[in-house]
C-alpha cells in the first residue's frame, strides 16, 4: 500500500504529473493542455483548455451503470416528509429546473442567487445552473433581509429562487417577507423571482416578477436540457464567508479544479464508493453543503441525504435525539459529516438513543466547522465504536487542508488534532 507521505510529497514535487493522474476521476469533454499554469502568483489556473461540467459529472454519467441506483433523499422532521430520487429521477427534475431558468432569462455567466431551506428543488436548482453554465450563489436560509441585501448587490443576480417558507424546531420560519425586504432594501433589483410553495405560509405574489415553482414545471416536464461544456476555470460558483466583518467576501469557485478536487477527496479522504449513502448535516448555504451534500457524494456515485430539521426532532415531528441514528439505519449510511456543536447537543442526551438502531452500515464519523476537543471526540468515539476523524478546512479551500487519508494509508485519529496536511497543501507554521 503507498504511504501517505510518499503520496503527500508526490503531490508538492511532481505537482503536474500527480494532478494529472487525479484528473482521470472526473469525465472531460475536452481534456486540458496544461495541467496548472501559476505565472501570475498569486493566482492558479487549473486544467487550462479542458472542458467539463459538474452537473454532467454529478448526475448525467451515472445514468450508464446506475440510473436507478438512490441519488437524493431528502428528509424533512420538520414537515415529517421523506423522498428519494434516483439517479434517472434526479437527471429529469434537473432538466426541468434548468429549462424554468432558461424562460426566465437565465444564459451562461448569469448569477443565480438561491435563498431556501433544505427541500430537494434546492439541489436541483444548484445542479441546473451548473448545468446550464450559470453562477450560483447560495445565500444561508436563516440570514436576515440587510444580510440577504448585501448579498445581493454584490452577485447582481439576473434571477433569485427562494421558497414560502422553511422551518426550525417546529416554528415555521417566513423566506418571502424576508427576501421582499431584502429586494428592497438593495440597489441591484432581480429580473425575476422563482418561489416553490411549499403551502407554509401565505405568499404575496408580485405581478410580472414572481414565478411559482409549480406552474413554471409542468411546462416543461418533457424538458431535454444538454449540458453546457464549460473551460475548466469558468466560474461554477460564488459563496459568502461567514464571519466577516463589512462587506461580504465572495469566494469564486473554478469548475474543472473543483470537480477533480471532490472527485479525489471522496476517494482518499472519506473513502466514499458508488452505491454507498453519505449524509453530511451541515446546510447548502455553507461550503460543506455545496461540497459534501451536493457536488462531492454525488460525483462520486453515491446517495445523498439533504436533512431539513433539528438532531433532537424525529420523523413524526416528536423529541428523538437519536434521529441520526435511525436514518443512518434506514439508509444504510456509511459517511456521516457533522459538527463538534451537533455531537455536544447529542451528549446531553440518554445514551440509550445511541444504542437503539442498527448503525453497523456507518463506517466513518467526520466533524469539522469548529475546534473538536478531546472529550467530545471520545465520548461519541466510544459511544460509535466507529472512527471519529476531525478535518480543518475554509469556504476558501472548498475541501480539507488538515485531516487524515485513510483511503491512501489507514492511521488513527489523534484526538485534539484536525490531523495532517492534505496532499497539494504546502502547509507551515508561521
Amino acid at each position: 500500500m503507498t504511504k501517505y507521505a510518499d503520496f503527500y510529497r508526490r503531490s508538492l514535487d511532481d505537482r503536474d504529473a500527480f494532478w494529472r493522474e487525479q484528473a482521470g476521476l472526473i469525465d472531460w469533454n475536452t481534456p486540458p493542455r496544461q495541467i496548472c499554469d501559476y505565472s501570475n502568483p498569486p493566482f492558479a489556473r487549473w486544467y487550462l483548455g479542458g472542458t467539463t461540467n459538474l452537473c454532467h459529472n454529478a448526475v448525467d454519467r451515472h445514468l450508464k451503470d446506475r440510473p436507478d441506483q438512490t441519488a437524493l433523499i431528502c428528509v424533512s422532521t420538520e414537515t415529517c416528509t421523506e423522498k428519494t430520487y434516483s439517479f434517472r429521477e434526479l437527471h429529469a427534475e434537473v432538466q426541468r429546473t434548468a429549462a424554468m431558468l432558461g424562460e426566465l432569462g437565465v444564459r451562461k455567466g448569469d448569477r443565480v442567487l438561491i435563498y431556501m431551506p433544505m427541500i430537494a428543488q434546492a439541489a436541483f436548482t444548484m445542479l441546473a445552473c451548473a448545468r446550464i453554465g450559470a453562477i450560483h450563489s447560495v445565500v444561508f436560509g436563516g440570514f436576515a433581509s440587510a444580510s440577504v441585501a448585501s448579498r445581493i448587490d454584490d452577485a447582481a443576480p439576473k434571477l433569485i429562487v427562494s421558497a414560502d417558507a422553511g422551518s426550525r424546531g417546529g416554528k415555521v420560519v417566513e423566506y418571502k417577507p424576508l427576501l421582499d425586504e431584502a429586494i428592497r432594501l438593495s440597489r441591484h433589483k432581480p429580473d425575476a423571482v422563482l418561489l416553490v410553495d411549499r403551502g407554509l405560509s401565505a405568499m404575496n405574489v408580485i405581478a410580472d416578477r414572481d414565478h411559482l415553482w409549480g406552474a413554471l414545471r409542468q411546462k416543461h416536464l418533457d424538458a431535454v436540457v444538454p449540458c453546457e461544456w464549460l473551460e475548466s476555470n469558468d466560474i461554477s460558483y460564488t459563496i459568502y464567508t461567514s464571519g466577516t466583518t463589512g462587506n461580504p467576501k465572495g469566494v469564486q469557485r473554478d469548475t474543472g479544479g473543483y470537480a477533480v478536487a471532490l472527485a479525489a477527496s471522496m476517494k482518499y479522504i472519506f473513502g466514499g464508493k458508488a452505491g454507498e449513502t453519505y449524509f453530511s448535516t451541515s446546510d447548502i448555504g455553507w461550503v460543506v453543503g455545496h461540497s459534501y451534500i451536493v457536488y462531492g457524494p454525488l460525483i462520486a456515485g453515491m446517495a445523498t441525504i439533504m436533512y431539513e430539521g433539528l438532531p433532537t426532532r424525529g420523523l413524526d415531528g416528536e423529541s428523538n435525539p437519536g434521529i441520526w441514528w435511525q436514518l443512518v439505519e434506514k439508509y444504510k449510511i456509511t459517511q456521516l459529516f457533522s459538527a463538534p456543536t451537533a455531537v455536544r447537543v447529542l451528549k446531553k442526551h440518554d445514551p440509550v438513543y445511541l444504542k437503539r438502531y442498527d448503525i453497523s452500515s456507518l463506517k466513518t464519523l467526520y466533524l469539522a466547522g469548529e475546534p473538536l476537543d478531546e472529550p467530545t471526540a471520545q465520548w461519541i468515539s466510544d459511544a460509535l465504536g466507529v472512527p471519529v476523524i476531525d478535518n480543518y478546512w475554509q469556504t476558501e479551500t472548498g475541501w480539507p487542508i488538515l485531516t487524515i487519508a485513510n483511503g491512501v494509508e489507514k492511521a488513527k485519529s489523534k484526538f485534539g488534532s484536525p490531523g495532517i496536511a492534505m496532499y497539494g497543501y504546502d502547509v507551515k507554521l508561521l
